[in-house]
């Protein structure tokens, strides 16, 4: 034995002992088909034929007593060896006592349902079996008892019940069917059990006793189908003032039942065969109004169908609004911070037009305070306050009820976290249009110190200006700054009040001051009003002086330019330089803007040589100018100072690493060009003066 087939797990043996062979797969060599193909039914069908016959125990023929006897003794050994082991199977003891029938032995068929019944007496399946072979063999006292003793055991059975009862109709003796109803009525089965009873006392047509039992059945079950069907049994019998009764004795006592819903349209339904309208409308409405809006969609479409049908073009708008209202009420109920719903249900309550119920929807819809002091919570909110504002103003006409809706409305807001201008507004406007011009300054006044906003002083002032108030505007202005010194609006519109009232000087002091503010929300929009004051006062001197106060501050590329223009516009004043008198005025505008110009190109090109694109925008306004001069300018002055524009490319780089190139244009101006090349010119010289020297060596 080698090592290689040795294995110390395999004792003696070899792994070649312990292999399993399998059989080598055959080879198919002729891989075409056969002539003759075999289908799969083919196949199932030739399986089937070639089945051995199944094997049966042959039949026995009993042919006199001393074998019957033998038999009878080996299947009773049988049946009460199996019961032994399962005494609790009951299809043992069914299949035994059967047996035993079919024997005609009944007096052992009994002691076997006997002996089944003292084991499991709760099994009604033993019960039924049991009175249905003394039934089916004639046995009907045997019978009846079985059926006692059965229901008065299991009397919530209600199979037993029916059973019993079939049995008794079936042989004739109504009498003791009913007597058995009646005892199964003092247990109060079901409503089935009920019906059973009613149905029972119909078919011999005993009206009276099934109304009795209809008023037990109302009594045990008081619920709004047994009522519905109480009263359609009176409808059936031609008894309409007592199906009537029915249906109010029935609104009496399941009025706020969950399906009172079914029992109002029942109701109506009979009123309207009736061909009672009115009650029936007012059985609708009645039901609309008490039953919960979320239970009564059926009932609307029941009522909207009837208006239809029956009422007339006011009766069924008002039915359609009836369904509109409930689903508004729907939407409310689900979420009532929902306001766009509540907007909704107003809308609709204002086409109608009844102000108490307009009244009522809108003291619902603001009492749902956002539940968070958020301005962006309450900015849907808030136009609830102001569309009930309108309407008691505009519709209802009453202004006391208007004041004092503004009134809550700015006691609910909480101003100290964020306010409302419109509400503050309006409020005041209304007190306008009602004459009481104390009640709008107390309430802009009340907004200005609780709540100061840029809309409320523009329209207090523009109200006070308006009554031709300029001590009040000065006195609001001073507040507007004294609260936004930063706002240039405010700066601008104070001095452009005084200018407008001849007060040059305060206007002017009024834009010092407002230019010596350490910060403005839009300082351009301020000096350019500051200067366009200046050049319509015809100050020119005054002007060049703002100019160049501006340029220490800022040396943007449009203030250049507007200084410029101002110059090449403005006519000049008696100059102290006698040559620049002796000039025609326009070429003097003409030289005042090129030295402006000339400032400006000095400045981008020594202090700012990154803003090449401003520098040619800045040349650009200059060439336009020489040329709006006609033979005055000179364009060639300008010219020789223009850049070239070139189109350049630059790789862009992200996070990632280089992702590509974008293009740019770039400026070349000429004093840039000629630099390059006189180094050029300097390496050139310096490479030859070194081969010279090294060829004298």
């Amino acid at each position: 034995m080698t090592t290689r087939d040795s294995d110390p797990t395999l004792g003696y043996l070899t792994r070649k002992d312990t292999e399993v062979k399998l059989p080598r797969p055959t080879r198919v060599k002729n891989k075409t088909p056969a002539p003759i193909q075999i289908t799969a039914e083919q196949i199932l069908r030739e399986a089937r034929e070639r089945q051995e016959a199944e094997i049966r125990p042959p039949k026995q023929k009993i042919t006199d007593h001393t074998e019957l006897a033998d038999y009878r003794l080996r299947k009773r050994k049988e049946f009460e060896d199996l019961i032994r082991r399962v005494r609790w199977n009951s299809n043992v003891w069914i299949k035994y006592a059967k047996w035993e029938e079919s024997q005609k032995d009944f007096a052992r068929a009994r002691s076997v349902w006997e002996r089944a019944l003292e084991v499991d007496y709760r099994n009604p399946t033993l019960w039924l079996k049991y009175a249905e072979v003394e039934m089916k063999n004639g046995f009907v006292n045997h019978a009846r008892n079985v059926w006692d003793r059965a229901v008065m055991l299991l009397p919530r059975v209600d199979q037993l019940w029916y059973k019993y009862i079939h049995m008794e109709e079936m042989l004739g003796e109504y009498s003791n069917a009913r007597q058995i109803f009646e005892r199964w009525m003092k247990w109060q089965p079901d409503k089935q059990g009920y019906m059973s009873y009613i149905k029972f006392e119909l078919r011999y047509h005993e009206i009276g006793r099934a109304r009795e039992i209809y008023e037990r059945f109302v009594a045990c079950h008081p619920t709004v189908q047994a009522w519905i069907k109480f009263a359609k049994f009176e409808m059936k019998n031609g008894e309409v003032a007592r199906a009537r009764n029915c249906y109010e004795r029935a609104v009496e006592k399941l009025a706020d039942d969950e399906d009172a819903e079914h029992l109002f349209v029942a109701f109506a339904e009979f009123e309207e065969m009736c061909k009672e309208t009115e009650r029936a409308r007012c059985i609708y409405k009645y039901a609309l109004d008490h039953i919960p809006k979320g239970r009564a969609e059926d009932l609307y479409k029941k009522y909207v169908a009837f208006e239809k049908q029956y009422g007339d073009r006011e009766g069924i708008e008002d039915a359609i609004v009836g369904k509109r209202r409930f689903q508004y009420e729907e939407e409310v109920r689900k979420n009532p911070l929902n306001y766009d719903s509540w907007f909704d249900y107003i809308r609709l309550e204002e086409s109608v037009g009844s102000k108490e119920r307009i009244r009522e929807v809108y003291e619902r819809a603001i009492a749902n305070i956002p539940p968070a002091e958020e301005k962006r919570y309450w900015q849907r909110y808030i136009y609830l306050w102001i569309n009930y504002a309108l309407y008691e103003e505009l519709d209802a006409e009453d202004m006391d009820r208007t004041r004092e809706v503004y009134r809550e409305c700015l006691n609910l807001i909480p101003h100290k976290k964020f306010s409302f201008a419109k509400i503050w507004l309006l409020a005041a406007q209304f007190e306008i249009r009602q004459k009481n011009l104390y009640g709008a300054r107390r309430i802009l006044g009340n907004a200005i110190g609780r709540a100061p906003k840029d809309k409320i002083f523009k329209k207090y002032i523009e109200i006070e200006l308006q009554l031709g108030n300029i001590n009040r505007c000065r006195t609001l202005y001073e507040k507007y700054l004294v609260w936004a010194p930063e706002n240039c609006y405010a700066w601008s519109k104070y001095a452009e009040l005084e200018r407008s009232l001849s007060e040059t000087e305060r206007a002017r002091a009024i834009f010092e001051l407002a230019i010596t503010q350490p910060a403005l929300d839009m300082p351009e929009v301020l000096w350019k009003a500051y200067i366009d004051f200046e050049i319509s006062e015809g100050e020119y001197e005054r002007t060049r002086q703002l100019y160049e106060r501006l340029l220490d501050r800022t040396k943007h590329l449009k203030v250049w330019i507007s200084y410029a223009k101002f110059e090449a516009s403005t006519t000049p004043e008696e100059e102290e330089n006698d040559q620049d008198a002796l000039l025609d005025p326009k070429k003097q505008c003409l030289l005042c803007a090129r030295r402006v110009y000339e400032r400006a190109i000095n400045y981008f090109r020594t202090s700012a040589p990154e803003l090449k694109e401003e520098r040619a925008m800045l040349l650009e306004e200059w060439l336009n100018m020489e040329s709006s001069f006609g033979s005055g300018g000179d364009v060639s002055i300008v010219q020789n100072k223009l850049p070239k524009k070139l189109k350049k490319r630059k790789e862009i780089i992200s996070e990632d690493g280089p992702t590509g190139y974008e293009e740019y244009y770039d400026y070349i101006f000429p004093e840039e060009t000629t630099t390059p090349n006189l180094k050029i010119l300097e390496a050139a010289y310096k490479w030859k003066k070194q081969k010279v020297g090294s060829s004298d060596d």
